[in-house]
């Protein structure tokens, strides 16, 4: 089932245009958002969030439309632009104490699960957690309000390898519990290891979107990796 529905997104700016984006994001599956740095990765992310405006295109969750349903919508989505970096001395719990005010839905039960499972001290504030930890602070966040799609822009750039890859162990553990996940990255053994579905896009327009498996058989050649494809896709549109 669709959660999340991308249709015919554009938006211009004087030296770069989000072209036509579409896409989906399906429950319980993990979409990676794949391309270079200034791909328009992040563009996307913020149009879908409203945070910046298209010129053109349509955006639902949850079969409505964002556009008049916003409010709705944005109870039952998680969003991450990375590490957390506000209230930096402030202890979480404190922080927490603050944030359920805005969430009717939010859940002490959950809350408590997703802090034990992410193994967060409570009694500690953003500055002394590690980075990666500040991801899965801003993930508890967004899980204990019964966020049902996770919106993550870059959530492992700037990781070490153990973070990154302890944190795709958590992707995988909540798409077993039906969460969808939808992240972008240029990190491409991001992808190899937990990505269910592939949304590629370059300078500006969607290439590919569709099951990782479909991907490598449409796209790689023998013996391609991942990550071999990407680039040699992205070389042949840049000399096209």
């Amino acid at each position: 089932m669709s959660i999340a529905e991308v249709s015919n997104l554009r938006k211009e700016y004087p030296a770069f245009t989000l072209k036509d984006v579409s896409f989906s994001i399906e429950q319980g599956r993990i979409t990676g958002f794949i391309g270079r740095n200034g791909a328009g990765k992040t563009t996307t992310i913020k149009t879908m969030l409203n945070l910046v405006h298209p010129d053109s295109g349509e955006i639902k969750y949850f079969g409505m439309l964002l556009e008049g349903h916003e409010a709705e919508i944005k109870r039952r989505i998680g969003y991450s632009t990375g590490t957390v970096s506000w209230y930096p001395r402030k202890k979480i719990r404190d922080i927490v104490s603050i944030i359920r005010n805005f969430y009717t839905t939010w859940d002490d039960d959950a809350y408590r699960k997703y802090l034990e499972m992410f193994n967060l001290d409570e009694n500690k504030a953003p500055k002394e957690l590690s980075e990666g930890m500040k991801v899965k602070f801003n993930l508890l966040t967004a899980l204990s309000h019964g966020a049902e799609i996770l919106i993550l822009d870059e959530p492992t750039s700037g990781l070490d390898p153990f973070s990154r890859d302890e944190l795709l162990d958590v992707f995988i553990e909540l798409k077993r519990h039906g969460v969808a996940i939808f992240f972008s990255t240029h990190i491409t053994s991001d992808l190899e290891k937990c990505a269910d579905d592939i949304v590629y896009i370059s300078n500006g327009k969607i290439s590919a979107a569709m099951p990782k498996d479909g991907f490598m058989a449409e796209y790689s050649q023998d013996g391609e990796s991942l990550e071999e494809t990407i680039l040699r896709m992205e070389r042949s549109a840049k000399n096209a």
